[in-house]
């Protein structure tokens, strides 16, 4: 078990590889279903999305989703990443770009043959790829499309999800929220872009 930043999880603190273990081989955990479940794609969209609307403190932020394939999603949020002392985003999951206080994301990344985050910090932009959850290569600057915010696309395995499985169809804003916030109450809309052939009527 190599050496990493500890991430708790379900009462225990795990290294980063042992945290992507782990989700492979317990998604229920993480996701509320099994790996033989066809609604597993659906379930990682809809957690990404719930992580990246919901605040510390109990706050919403803004969301974009882009449905790009069956099995790939982009997932964009207007949260904060956390800044080193130089103003650099301050390192995650295998030292990458995957947020270290969000698991919700790198445990998707977990599940996915490739992973590219954008974080975007003071108006500077960082962009990394990984092989899911662990670096491909060093971030490399890239256009910021807000002063702060992140932008992550997941490729999910088929060989682990199941080439036959799918991001369901004609997803709406409500269910992919999907959790009630009591005081704070969610956004009236954030989009989700389906960009599937056939999907809203594209050839």
């Amino acid at each position: 078990m190599g050496a990493g930043v500890e991430y708790e999880t379900v009462g225990h603190r795990l290294p980063d590889p042992a945290f992507a273990d782990h989700v492979r081989a317990h998604p229920a955990v993480y996701f509320g279903v099994g790996r033989e479940s066809p609604e597993l794609p659906t379930e990682v969209l809809q957690r990404v999305v719930q992580d990246a609307l919901h605040h510390p403190g109990g706050t919403h932020g803004e969301c974009v989703v882009e449905i790009l394939s069956d099995l790939s999603f982009t997932v964009e949020d207007d949260r904060p990443h956390p800044a080193d002392a130089r103003r650099r985003p301050r390192p995650g999951f295998h030292g990458s770009l995957l947020d270290p206080d969000r698991p919700a994301p790198a445990a998707a990344a977990a599940l996915c043959v490739r992973t590219v985050v954008e974080v975007w910090l003071d108006g500077r932009g960082h962009r990394q790829e990984l092989a899911g959850t662990v670096p491909a290569g060093p971030p490399r600057e890239c256009p910021a499309l807000r002063r702060h915010g992140t932008r992550t696309t997941f490729h999910l395995d088929p060989a682990y999800t199941g080439a036959d499985e799918a991001v369901a169809w004609a997803l709406r804003p409500e269910e992919l929220h999907a959790q009630p916030c009591g005081a704070h109450p969610p956004p009236v809309v954030f989009r989700v872009r389906d960009l599937r052939p056939g999907a809203d009527g594209r050839p």
